[in-house]
């Protein structure tokens, strides 16, 4: 029987899990392992020694944890940040590392609007706020998440820009949205600016200071990409120069606390990475990475693969 463990602090809803299951169950030669809500990293070293599969969300899979299994053939990320595992180090004991790209796009877009709006009603505390309509929303960003707020963002009648470098003009253009051709650009257009880049060596603090100043006034950033995009000393005193700069995130920076005692009416955090925490976004996820485990193992599809290419090198 082949093994596939679902390691995850945070577990999948009891409907996801009814899901995974299912598809476990209806593929003879796989059994399901789960260890939820483990405290300590040691849990995950012995868990993963004897199994051929991995799923995981947020959860650290590192060096240690990656070298500690003996059959481990394939790790699967339910979701699509895939920060939290060392490629490197799966690629040396030739493990397949994949996402699951697409499958919580629209839970965390749907969250990145409603922050916006909480936030721009003043968290509903009963003064005057403002609109969405007819205001122009930049996207950081152009994949899964950015196309489907653009869609979104349509309907609530606003006019979408994006800025890309992975992704063509022409494509953009194609989707309804205008392209920028240049990430300074994208920050000067937006009344909302919207991040949703990886984090890469190349992205960490990049949004800093610099970029803040040029945006419009009043101008409203929100984050459910990734803490460390932001550089938040160059955050923090933008706000403080700026009482109608606001901030949203899925992601609270390392000074939430300070931040909230002293910029409470321009700032909304999340209490955790809420982005895809819908029963939907779960099952989709964790059914389809359970589905790309067992399509890689019985007849090798490793089109979501993200290690194919690794420190400039295939060597898988």
């Amino acid at each position: 029987m082949k093994k596939i463990l679902i390691a995850t602090e945070k577990p999948f809803a009891r409907e996801a899990m009814f899901h995974i299951e299912g598809v476990v169950n209806d593929t003879p030669g796989y059994e399901l392992e789960r260890l939820e809500r483990y405290k300590t990293k040691q849990e995950l070293i012995e868990a993963v020694k004897q199994t051929d599969a991995l799923i995981v969300r947020s959860d650290q899979i590192d060096e240690q944890v990656i070298n500690a299994s003996n059959n481990l053939k394939v790790i699967v990320r339910a979701g699509a940040g895939i920060d939290n595992i060392d490629l490197h180090a799966a690629s040396k004991k030739k493990i397949v590392v994949m996402n699951t790209p697409g499958q919580n796009s629209n839970a965390v877009a749907e969250l990145a609007i409603g922050l916006m709006l909480g936030l721009i009603r003043h968290k509903y505390n009963g003064t005057p706020g403002t609109e969405l309509r007819w205001k122009k929303i930049a996207m950081h960003g152009f994949g899964n998440i950015g196309k489907r707020m653009a869609e979104i963002a349509k309907g609530f009648d606003m006019k979408v820009y994006a800025f890309d470098p992975f992704i063509g003009s022409k494509y953009i253009k194609s989707k309804g949205v205008n392209p920028c051709d240049s990430v300074e650009e994208l920050y000067k257009k937006g009344d909302f600016i919207s991040i949703n880049i990886p984090a890469t060596p190349e992205t960490r603090e990049s949004i800093n200071y610099d970029l803040l100043s040029a945006t419009k006034p009043n101008a409203f950033l929100v984050n459910t990409a990734r803490k460390d995009l932001i550089e938040e000393e160059g955050l923090i005193k933008i706000i403080e120069e700026r009482p109608e700069f606001m901030y949203a995130a899925d992601v609270a920076p390392a000074k939430r606390a300070f931040i909230e005692e002293n910029f409470p009416m321009q700032t909304l955090f999340t209490t955790n990475k809420m982005g895809a925490q819908t029963a939907e976004a779960n099952i989709n996820a964790g059914v389809a990475a359970v589905r790309q485990i067992i399509s890689y193992i019985e007849e090798g599809d490793n089109k979501y693969q993200v290690n194919k290419e690794e420190v400039g090198s295939k060597i898988l």
